[in-house]
């Protein structure tokens, strides 16, 4: 059984995103935010900005073929779902986009979008929560840039807070509706689900997403998050490798999801998070997902580790270490290197 600790190290360090491009993801929220909380217009109705996605996750892997990383902030706002259209929601931000970000942002489904030469921004408006959420959102540890692999520890005090019954608004302009989204228990879930997976489940995520991303280039669906969703419904509890995420997650999806599943969003579970995924597009990832789960069963009992490195590097592609010299060949995983190999963190649970 070949689980390649110090193989699968290097491959998460290539992946995850680099220092520069952290850097120009907190330079590009930071003074976001700053200038949306300074805005004349817009600060009145801003009751809090945080972070969310696979950035504030842990789950998120280095772009490819020129795209640059994203970034998403919600803008808790105290404007009146039941007065207020998605429309008017999102037309209040135009002005301070054309002041800051002209001809750089465009109006989306549920969202603004801000691109930039270094990084994209997604502005998410929500409604107004009520008066003890909205306290809660204004938390300091929220607002704060932590990720789940910097020791984020919002939750850690929150076991009784209103947020986790009320999930948030947004506004969807193109069914001219407000929609629930609940972004906090998604982190909470991917915070628990990492504890339960001994600190492996965000390189699980990032390692299969970089699969899709590399080996599968010209497969769009299922994207980002609906796949992340995926792997944490997959993915069981107690591994001990990152190895073994991949390989049981990637048999589970084989033996468990022929066909697509409805996935219950996390916090609304009457959203079907594969909702928008259409059932031929779901059979081609199968497909994929069948072809990759044979190659990482087949590197992970492999006994003879440079065979199982080569064929790991067969299934993620170069990014993935080369195998170790036949002098060097270990089982252990830890043979000599060349290069020095960097830790991954696990996440830091308070």
């Amino acid at each position: 059984m070949a689980t390649a600790p110090t193989y699968f190290s290097d491959f998460l360090s290539a992946i995850r995103l680099s220092d520069n491009q952290v850097s120009d993801l907190k330079t590009g929220h930071t003074t976001l935010r700053k200038r949306l909380l300074a805005d004349e217009d817009l600060s009145p109705i801003i009751v809090s900005t945080f972070l969310q996605g696979s950035y504030r996750r842990s789950t998120a892997v280095k772009p490819k073929n020129g795209n640059k990383s994203d970034v998403d902030i919600i803008v808790v706002t105290n404007l009146d779902s039941e007065i207020t259209t998605p429309e008017e929601a999102l037309d209040k931000f135009i002005p301070f986009l054309e002041k800051h970000y002209a001809e750089k942002y465009r109006k989306q489904g549920r969202s603004l979008g801000i691109s930039l030469s270094y990084v994209d921004l997604d502005i998410v408006p929500t409604s107004a929560p009520s008066e003890t959420v909205q306290e809660e959102l204004s938390s300091e540890e929220l607002i704060s840039e932590s990720t789940i692999e910097e020791n984020f520890t919002f939750f850690s005090s929150s076991e009784d807070s209103s947020w986790k019954d009320e999930p948030l608004l947004i506004p969807d302009r193109e069914a001219d509706e407000w929609d629930k989204t609940h972004p906090l228990e998604q982190i909470r879930w991917t915070v628990e689900k990492n504890k339960r997976c001994n600190g492996h489940y965000i390189n699980v995520v990032k390692a299969l997403k970089w699969w899709k991303k590399v080996m599968c280039p010209d497969m769009k669906h299922p994207k980002s998050y609906p796949l992340e969703h995926f792997i944490g419904d997959c993915c069981p509890d107690g591994i001990v490798s990152v190895a073994e995420g991949v390989v049981l997650t990637l048999e589970k999806i084989v033996n468990y999801y022929p066909t697509k599943p409805f996935l219950a969003d996390r916090g609304v579970p009457e959203h079907d998070v594969f909702g928008r995924l259409s059932d031929d597009d779901y059979s081609d990832f199968y497909v994929s997902v069948c072809d990759a789960a044979k190659k990482a069963r087949e590197a992970y009992d492999c006994e003879d580790l440079h065979e199982s490195v080569s064929k790991w590097r067969n299934l993620f592609g170069s990014m993935f270490p080369e195998p170790p010299t036949k002098e060097n060949n270990s089982m252990n995983g830890f043979s000599k290197r060349t290069e020095r190999t960097t830790e991954i963190p696990r996440g830091r649970f308070a």
